[in-house]
Formats: C-alpha cells, structure tokens, sequence
C-alpha cells in the first residue's frame, strides 16, 4: 500500500497540516489525545472532508481541492475498526458480519466467510444477539465485519482503548492474523507505544496537529524510554514454565528466567521495564535479586536525560537505563561485560 497525504483541517483553534508519503502493511499512527490522529484517518476514509490539499493512495486521487476530487466513502473500499465496536444491536453476530459483505460489489468479494469466522473463532457466537457478548468478542465481531467488507486498507482507530488488559492483549492476535491471512493492509491508531510494537513496523508520530516524523516501532519505543514514567518496556518471549523453589522457572532462550508468578500449562510473553535492570561492574558477593546476567554491551544511546543500554545476555536483547554518572563509573562502553540483576517480581506476565 502506497499513501500520500497532503492535507489540511482546521477545528476552532485546533489545525491538523501534514505532507506525508509512505508504503508498508503494517503502519502506525501514534500520539497524545488531540494530537490528530482521529483526524486523519478520518479524512483518509472519506468520513471528513480537508480544507485543501490531496489524498492519492496507490496512484488513486480520493481527494483533491484543486480538481474538485472527494470520492465517496463506500467507494474507497477503505474499512475502520473504532474504540466502541458500533455493532447493529438488532442484528445477530452472523448478519452483523455480513453487513458489509452484502453491500461490497460481487467483483471485489475475496474473503471467504467461513474461513474468516474460523480464523476469529466466532463459529459458536453465529447465532448469538450482540448485547450480550463480551467486551472481546464485540471487538472480535466487529473486526469481522470490517474484513468481511474486503476493504483494500483497514484502518483501526485505539480499538483497544475501551478493553482492559486481559481482553486487549488477547485481541492483539487476532488483529495481526486476520491481516496477514487475508493480505489487507492496515493502519493501526494509538497511543500506547507497547501496541504500536506488537502491531505495527513503521510509525507516524504526530503532535499537535503536524507530524513529527516517521521511525520504526522499535526505535520509537528508544526515543520515548527517558521521557516515560514507565521507560522501556522488554518484551520478552518465554517458553513453558516449572515451579522450582516457589517460584516459576521459564527458558527464555537459551537462558531460564525465575519469575514470581506463572502457570504451569502456558509459556507466555512478559513485560520488563528498563528501569527494574540493575547493573553491576563485577559479579556480586550475594545479591536478593534472582536473576542474575553476565552481559555484553552491544551499544548506549541518548533518551532523554536517561542513557539506554542495549545488552546481549546469553544471546538474547534487553535494553536497560542509567543516568551518565552510572555508564562514567561502571565503565560501560560498547563490546564491555557487565552483569544485569532483576528480581522475580519485577516481571508482568501479558494475558493471553
């Protein structure tokens, strides 16, 4: 998918003004509430008009000011998923599904609905009213009936934003899968800089109605660690746990992770802030803290007034934070061993 936006909206005292022009599967847009987000992909979907400008996406003009140019919205072909699921109350979840599947001419009907309900594990809820439905299969349906329209692009604005963590991070797989099953393109919205790594490849950081610029997930998550009350978050993949001295033992590569909580059945994904990495210039006498690394450092770089450490354990990536006086004493220069401790309790297993 190919997409140049050069567009103009004024709300009051609020103005969105972006130049952008970029080509991916998996683009996000990320930025503080107001910062315009909404505002675009509104415009990108037909739903609100620019003041001026031009919208041409794979070599398609849907909007230009100057040529008079405003194609509808049912013609774009072009799918949202919003914060509220917006489901037909009186419609069961099979016709909820098929709404914009009927209304998609015959020519451009791709997407089997079988395979579709069989990917979001909808076959039990078919004959189901919406009411009542979970907060998670409500997303899951309207996701459905999103794809189901065989749109050529998706655009999901914060449809996680109303789910608690549980629900969230369950949904997160089936967004990923059903665009990569179905080969749909999709720009993901959010402010949350941890989905915009598990959903997105390319970033358009926005602020105050203008662009910021346009990085990676990754290093987006980098250049926001100094500023974040949280820092950088690891995401770390573990395989399947065992109890080992009240406590779960996880491999996590080639090394084995002890963590305070876990389940015996599941390996599991979890979340460490940079911030709960202590380093150490030498091996410790003794230490409380049960995880304990010998590690390489790979590289340092700036965030804020915190320095990020990019470290190797035993072939595996963890990036912690220091401030300078810490890199000055310990001596932490790239290619130099230094050993990382983190406690059991300092890990967040994600639900899933």
């Amino acid at each position: 998918m190919q997409l140049s936006m050069n567009v103009k909206k004024s709300f009051g005292d609020f103005t969105l003004s972006t130049d952008i022009e970029f080509s991916g599967n998996r683009i996000g847009i990320f930025g503080k509430s107001g910062s315009g987000k909404s505002t675009l992909v509104s415009m990108l979907a037909g739903l609100v008009a620019p003041d001026d400008g031009e919208i041409v996406m794979d070599g398609e003009c849907l909007f230009s000011s100057a040529r008079r140019i405003n194609t509808n919205p049912e013609q774009r072909r072009i799918a949202m998923v919003f914060q509220q699921h917006c489901l037909f109350p009186h419609l069961s979840v099979k016709n909820n599904l098929l709404y914009g599947f009927k209304r998609c001419p015959a020519k451009y009907r791709t997407i089997d609905f079988d395979a579709l309900v069989a990917v979001l594990k909808l076959e039990e809820l078919l004959g189901r009213g919406v009411t009542n439905l979970s907060g998670g299969e409500k997303q899951r349906v309207a996701l459905g009936r999103a794809i189901l329209a065989n749109p050529r692009l998706l655009l999901m604005d914060e449809p996680l934003s109303a789910l608690d963590d549980s629900l969230r991070f369950q949904i997160i797989p089936y967004l990923k899968s059903v665009s990569s099953e179905f080969g749909i393109p999709y720009l993901f919205i959010s402010h949350s800089i941890v989905e915009m790594r598990l959903m997105t490849d390319t970033v358009l950081a926005f602020e105050k109605g203008a662009m910021l610029g346009q990085t990676t997930s990754e290093q987006l998550a980098r250049n926001c660690m100094g500023s974040s009350q949280v820092g950088y978050i690891n995401l770390l993949n573990l395989g399947l746990p065992s109890p080992v001295a009240g406590l779960y033992s996880y491999p996590w590569g080639a090394a084995q992770l002890l963590i305070s909580s876990g389940s015996e059945r599941t390996g599991s994904t979890a979340e460490l802030s940079s911030k709960d990495i202590i380093l150490f210039k030498q091996h410790p006498e003794a230490i409380s803290a049960r995880n304990l690394f010998p590690c390489t450092v790979c590289s340092l770089f700036n965030s804020g007034r915190k320095i990020g450490v990019e470290l190797d354990c035993s072939g595996n990536t963890l990036i912690a934070e220091v401030v300078q006086d810490a890199v000055n004493e310990l001596g932490i220069v790239p290619k130099s061993t230094i050993f990382a401790a983190i406690k059991a309790s300092a890990f967040r297993l994600l639900p899933g």
